[in-house]
Formats: C-alpha cells, sequence, structure tokens
C-alpha cells in the first residue's frame, strides 16, 4: 500500500493556495504593521485583510477577531481572560467531560485559584445535553465552554440550543471550534456564542496560529502584557506571515462550504467497511451529527493500535493506549459507556480535501488482510 494520510483531524497539510499567499511576506513584504511607513502599510493592510477574511467565515466583523498562536492560546485567553476580568460578577464555570485538553486544564488551573468548574457528561453518542448545562446554572455561573464538535468522535454539540440558556440566562457562551471550523458553516450569531475558537492547522492552514472571536461587548484580561496589539489583548508584533495564510485556508473553506463530496466519500467508506466486517465492527459517536470527514470505529475485541501498527503505511489515530498489556480508553470512549472489548479496537480516520476513492478502497483492503 502506497503511504495514505487519514488524520486530518491531527493536522492537515499546507493548501497550495495558502503558501502562494504567504510567499510575499517571506520576501518582499517585511516591515512591522504598527510601523506609520512605506514598509508597514502594506503589511498592515495585508494583516487586516485576513482578519476580515477570517470573519468572513464565522460571520462576524474583523474588530471581533484575534489571532493567536493557535487552539490552545485562544482557548486560554478565553476561559482565563474572561475568568480573571469577570470574577468579581461569579466564580463558576460550566464545561464538559470530553473537552480537549486545552480546554480542560485551563480549567483546572482555574480551579487552584478559586474558580469552581462543573464538568457536564455526555450521552452514548458523546453528545452533551442541553438540560443538564441548565441544570449546572448557579447564581455565581459566569461561564460556559462547550466544544463544538469532538476531535475524537467527531460528534456535533448542540451548541445554538445551549447558546440559547446561556443567553436566557445572562452567561456568556464560548465554543472551541477547533475541530469543526472550515468543515461545517458556523455562524456566530446564529450560535448564539459570545467566544470561539478557531485553530489554523486543521483548516489547511499553518501550524502555530489561530484565531479568537470574542463579541464587542466582552472583556477579557490579556494573557501577554506588553504594547496594545491585537485591540489591547494580545501584545507582541504580529505574525502577518502566518495571519495570512490562516485568512487564505478561511477563504477556502468560506468558498468550499456546502460541497457533499467529503461526507459522501466519508460514508462510502463507512458503508465499506460495514460490508467488510459486519458485526465486528461498530461506529464511535453520533450516527448523523457529527463532522462530515471523520469515522469513528472500533474492530470488536481487537487492539486498535495493533492494526495501525500492521499497516505502517497508513497514518489514523486510535482511541485506545496499551500500557504493559492492559488497554486504557479514551475520556471520550469512557463518558460514552462503550465497553473495553469495543472501545479497545477504537481507530479514528479522519479524511480531507485530498483523500481519494481509490486511497479508501486500499485501506479496506488492507484492513481486511489483516482483520
Amino acid at each position: 500500500m502506497e503511504k495514505i494520510y487519514l488524520d486530518y483531524n491531527a493536522s492537515t497539510p499546507l493548501a497550495s493556495e495558502v503558501v502562494d499567499a504567504m510567499q510575499p511576506l517571506l520576501t518582499d513584504y517585511f516591515g512591522n504593521p504598527s510601523a506609520l511607513h512605506w514598509a508597514g502599510e502594506p503589511v498592515k493592510e495585508l494583516l487586516q485583510n485576513a482578519r476580515e477574511q477570517v470573519a468572513d467565515l464565522i460571520g462576524s466583523s474583523a474588530r471581533e477577531i484575534i489571532f493567536t498562536s493557535g487552539g490552545s492560546e485562544a482557548n486560554n485567553l478565553a476561559l482565563k481572560g474572561f475568568y480573571f476580568k469577570n470574577k468579581h460578577k461569579g466564580s463558576h464555570i460550566i464545561t464538559s467531560k470530553i473537552e480537549h485538553p486545552a480546554i480542560m486544564n485551563p480549567c483546572r488551573f482555574l480551579e487552584k485559584v478559586g474558580a469552581k468548574v462543573t464538568y457536564v457528561g455526555v450521552d452514548r453518542y458523546g453528545r452533551v445535553l442541553p438540560e443538564e448545562v441548565e441544570k449546572a446554572i448557579t447564581d455565581e455561573t459566569i461561564l460556559i465552554s462547550i466544544m463544538h464538535s469532538n476531535n475524537e468522535t467527531g460528534t456535533l454539540q448542540p451548541i445554538k440550543e445551549i447558546g440559547e440558556i446561556a443567553e436566557r440566562y445572562g452567561i456568556v457562551f464560548h465554543t472551541d471550534a477547533s475541530q469543526s471550523a472550515g468543515k461545517v458553516a458556523i455562524r456566530v450569531h446564529e450560535l448564539k456564542v459570545d467566544m470561539l475558537t478557531i485553530a489554523g492547522h486543521k483548516l489547511y492552514a499553518p501550524k502555530g496560529i489561530g484565531a479568537l472571536y470574542i463579541k464587542n461587548g466582552i472583556e477579557l484580561e490579556p494573557l501577554i502584557h506588553g504594547a496594545g496589539h491585537e485591540f489591547g489583548l494580545r501584545a507582541g508584533t504580529e505574525n502577518t506571515l502566518l495571519a495570512v495564510g490562516l485568512g487564505k485556508a478561511c477563504e477556502l473553506a468560506k468558498q468550499q462550504e456546502g460541497n457533499p463530496d467529503l461526507k459522501n466519500l466519508t460514508n462510502y467508506f463507512w458503508s465499506q467497511l460495514k460490508d467488510a466486517f459486519g458485526e465486528q465492527i461498530a461506529l464511535n459517536g453520533h450516527p448523523e451529527q457529527r463532522l462530515p470527514n471523520t469515522l469513528y470505529v472500533s474492530f470488536v475485541r481487537k487492539i486498535g493500535q495493533d492494526l495501525l501498527s500492521a499497516i505502517p503505511s497508513l497514518a489514523a489515530s486510535t482511541g485506545s493506549a496499551c500500557h504493559a498489556g492492559s488497554i486504557e480508553l479514551s475520556t471520550v470512549l469512557k463518558e460514552m459507556g462503550v465497553t473495553e472489548e469495543v472501545g479497545m479496537g477504537a481507530i479514528r480516520f479522519s479524511l480531507g480535501r485530498y483523500t481519494t476513492k481509490d486511497e479508501i478502497d486500499q485501506v479496506v483492503i488492507g484492513l481486511k488482510r489483516i482483520v
């Protein structure tokens, strides 16, 4: 089998259009975007254009976009920044038990400095129940943070419903859309979110760049203090090279919004796997409410890492880890109530813009050979 990449949820390659957009900043446009002269002004324009491209993808204004070093920093700015600026109003935060570590670990840090955090569970499909979020609200609740889609299962969360609850109670609502931005349509006002995280390397932009949407009127304490870059919320000369790459990637994603090709290919892959393995394979996550590129399956009574190790030319991810002969299921699988005999065989296949039907057929053949 030729080398096949089915780990697009881990990271995407750079789109050629993104590389082309960044190229002039490696040679011609070297000025500081804050400089008020001929070298700085065109760079400032490129930075502003990138900000508008990101904003256009999610339906916000450019003034509401803050560039960061990636999804983790954006999440930290959203949680820590909001808590430290607004803790006089209350100290309670609500999140879920299946969040990415870039949410879980900031929450655990905030617990050490006085915050109270409620971690709500999920159903068997990995979806947070809006009514459970509402039950967790107290007079002290100031922030809710629920991921837009799970990076492991691809399950889409009921963000709009949770957003409506947050709005009704006057609570600020953040969603980590690192995994879903560029894969599904996102409009911040329709979702009723006040803050939203984007990670560049999940949508064909470079690593080391991300963005945080912050609704006008939301006040945060900066994590990095210095000069007044990024509307005073992130000091340091902007990385215009990477910001331009993210902007172009967002423009491409907007152009391809609604294209069913990737979803159709993922569905084809699932149908081929079901035909090949029948009762030996199970789908983890929601059968319909999930990212169009993500297929998280379990090979029953097999070990996922053993299967991938037997096909070294295939790049994909497992949902369990083997330590000294014992299997440790991922937190997400545990919270969904997946049994060990099913969960130990979990593999996440995440397709992308460059995945072909021929590659899918090769993977199915390879899996049939070893399973």
